[in-house]
């Protein structure tokens, strides 16, 4: 296999470690929220649940479809337990992946994989969206 496509496909297992591991960080959050916060944050965390494993579904079929092996390890997750370190980890994870996922249109353009640098624009899109809904919530004066 090519190098440069053994690298995306390595970068694409990360990628996909990191979405399992945003599942299981939403997931927990959204079980051990508490306070004041909890009516609000525990639906949000949960909303983020199915994006983060629709993200891994297509990760895992395309890392398959391009000769790889799809982890099934999820990256580790932190597990604080006040609202604001909540925030902060989950603002931490989205801008990581954000950054990764711009490195990884950057390999597919390279090799002229048009499809995944479309969706890994939406998903950077996506992310973003996380990421600023996440700044907001840290932007409550009572957060501080």
């Amino acid at each position: 296999m090519e190098q440069d496509l053994q690298t995306l496909i390595d970068g694409l297992n990360v990628d996909l470690a990191n979405e399992y591991g945003a599942a299981i960080q939403y997931t927990y959050s959204a079980s051990v929220v508490s306070g004041l916060y909890r009516s609000a944050l525990k639906p949000f965390f949960e909303a983020e649940v199915t994006d983060e494993l629709g993200h891994a579904l297509y990760l895992s079929e395309k890392i398959s479809s391009l000769g790889g092996t799809p982890t099934t390890k999820a990256a580790d997750v932190p597990q604080p337990t006040d609202v604001k370190d909540l925030l902060q980890a989950t603002l931490q994870a989205e801008t990581d992946t954000i950054k990764r996922y711009e490195k990884r249109k950057e390999q597919a353009e390279k090799l002229g994989y048009t499809e995944l640098v479309v969706k890994l624009e939406d998903m950077i899109a996506d992310e973003t969206h996380h990421k600023e809904e996440i700044e907001r919530l840290l932007a409550d004066p009572r957060l501080a």
